[in-house]
């Protein structure tokens, strides 16, 4: 069983590993009020989920983008966006993602997360 200390420790790491020093900054900067919030996201969401072996990161990326487009949830698009990449999802990989779910989730969800992901592939000159 890990303890609350090495399961911070863990998502953590998945964090850096996904969005860099900026990601570590954010927790460690976090004031007084935003601080229970980086924890649990810090903890919960990537020490205890994002950290379970039965799915790789890259499909734990893939399975994130399609639920936030289904959701229509843009600032956390363009986070994960950033994030597939550095887990290995390519550029034709999140098109095929945003086709698939344009099915499911619907034209207008589709359009506006192809936006994002549009966005943030050109501002890391993969667009």
């Amino acid at each position: 069983m890990s303890t609350k200390e090495e399961t911070a420790a863990a998502g953590l790491k998945i964090r850096a590993d996904m969005w860099g020093e900026a990601a570590i900054e954010r927790v460690k900067g976090a004031s007084a009020f935003t601080a229970p919030i980086e924890d649990m996201v810090t903890r919960y969401c990537f020490g205890e989920v994002w950290d379970r072996p039965g799915l790789d990161r890259k499909t734990r990326s893939m399975l994130t983008l399609s639920m936030l487009m289904a959701l229509s949830k843009p600032n956390q698009m363009a986070n994960h966006v950033r994030g597939a990449i550095a887990n290995g999802v390519t550029k034709d990989e999140i098109l095929e993602v945003l086709l698939h779910g344009m099915i499911y989730c619907g034209v207008p969800a589709s359009v506006a997360a192809m936006q994002t992901a549009v966005e943030v592939l050109k501002d890391m000159g993969l667009e």
